[in-house]
Parts: C-alpha cells; structure tokens; sequence
C-alpha cells in the first residue's frame, strides 16, 4: 500500500512539470537574454535573470540554451520573433509585445543616499532643491525617468545631474559610484540596479521608496515585472504561471541575494 501511494506521488509530480498534450516537445529552454545586463543576465549567467531561469530548467527537467544579444531596440523581433527562444525572463507584466505570466515581483525607483543621511520627506522636501541629485536619462533624446519629472514639477532642477543609459558601465553603476566618492548627495535609481550596485559601492548606502506627487499622472515610480513568451503560447505561459506559484520562495531567495527592493501591490 505505501509504495502504491507513493507511485501516485511520483506520478502526480511528475504530471506536474510534463508538458501538456498541445505542447511541443522540447529538448532544451530556451531565453532569450542580454549577454551583459547585469544585475539581470550576463553571458557569464552571474545575473539574477539567469539564477532563475536555471532554477526554471532545472524545474523543467531541460538543459538551459541562450539565445544572446544586446536588449536594445528590437530585442523581441529578432529573438523570440525569429523563433531563437522561448522565454524572456523579465518583462513588465503589461508588455505588450509578448504574452506575460502573473508578475513575480514589483520594484520601484528609489532614492539612494549615504547612509545615515535625513531622509526627505516627499518631493516637495527643500533639501531635494540643494542637493546634487542624480537621474537616469533614456534612450536617443536622453528623456529623463519618471522621478526626474517628480524633480522638474517641484522645482528641484537646479543641481540635477543627468546619466544616459549609455556608457562603458551602466548609469545606476555610475551613478551609485559617484555617490561612494561624494559626488552626489542622493541618486534615483531603478530598485533591481540600485541594490545591486550599493552591495558593491564600498561605502554604506541606504535607500528609500519615495511615494511620487499626486499631481504627477502617467509617471509611475512602480513596475510588475513577469516573464514573456511568444504571443499564442498559452502552454508554456501557463507552465510558467505554475512554477511561479510552486517556486515562489526559491525566487524571492535569488531576489534578496541580489539586493532586489520590492513594494507590494496595493489593493484595489
């Protein structure tokens, strides 16, 4: 009778991870990733990014493939649109060029500043109007990112320093260093790049979630961050939305090792 029952659990596990009858065999999962994106995927798969979907193949029973290439315009086509692979690790949940799983964390833009700084209270806070604040600018116009704007509305501009996303180190890397070295006096950075980088800045930093202005629409500070897979694949989304379910502790494990700040949704 026991080993009766534990046939049955065997069996019940295993159903658990096969894939379903519509799903193609597969004889490796494959993603889709940046070779040098850290904290979320190097070549070298020292990114968090990478921790997971190891954790994911593993779940699977399936050899872990790449299909490698810089996440810059045109990712999607040229990788899971070119049938490369299978599976972005991390996508807003509301990206619309994929099909996307529940979210599995939410991050936000955080203040970070030398530890043991006053923290200001809102944007509104006059030390944000004599500190040199550091942001992150985006793509080719070097549009600034949502805080920027929250600064820009409260008439903190005067000592704001700008960091393109491009350069020889990444701008949350070059930002948290400039803030070591006393440069700065504070610096909104992306949550997952912000506790990843102070882990490694060689001074002691602290960092905070600055709720944004009320009066500052269409700018969120917070993002649901999910896995994506081709449009049409509901199989493997919904296998995905199971390990995410079943694998929950493992990846918030990952999340805290890398330093990864996480807010909670708010209820309706």
């Amino acid at each position: 009778m026991r080993r009766a029952v534990l046939l049955l659990l065997a069996l019940l596990a295993a159903a658990t991870n096969a894939p379903t009858a519509q799903e193609p065999q597969r004889e490796a999962l494959r993603v889709c990733a940046d070779p040098d994106n850290l904290p979320y995927s190097h070549e070298d798969r020292s990114g968090f990014e990478n921790r997971i979907a190891q954790l994911l193949a593993d779940d699977f029973g399936l050899p872990l493939a790449y299909a490698w290439l810089p996440d810059r315009r045109g990712f999607v086509r040229k990788t899971l649109g070119a049938g490369l692979c299978d599976v972005i690790v991390g996508v807003p949940v509301q990206f619309e060029r994929t099909l996307n799983t529940r979210p599995y964390y939410r991050s936000s833009f955080v203040l970070v500043q030398p530890a043991g700084q006053p923290v200001p209270r809102d944007f509104a806070d006059a030390r944000l109007r004599q500190w040199r604040v550091g942001v992150q600018l985006m793509g080719d116009d070097f549009a600034t990112t949502p805080p920027g704007h929250a600064l820009m509305q409260a008439g903190a501009t005067r000592n704001v320093v700008g960091f393109p996303l491009p350069g020889e180190q990444p701008a949350a890397a070059r930002m948290v260093q400039a803030l070591a070295r006393g440069e700065l006096d504070a610096a909104f950075v992306w949550g997952p790049q912000a506790g990843y980088y102070m882990q490694r800045a060689g001074r002691p930093l602290q960092l905070h979630v600055l709720a944004p202005p009320a009066t500052l629409p269409g700018q969120p500070f917070t993002f649901a961050i999910a896995m994506g897979v081709r449009r049409g694949d509901t199989q493997l989304r919904d296998r995905l939305d199971d390990f995410l379910v079943r694998r929950r502790g493992d990846i918030v494990g990952i999340l805290d090792e890398y330093g990864v700040p996480r807010v909670e949704e708010k209820a309706p």
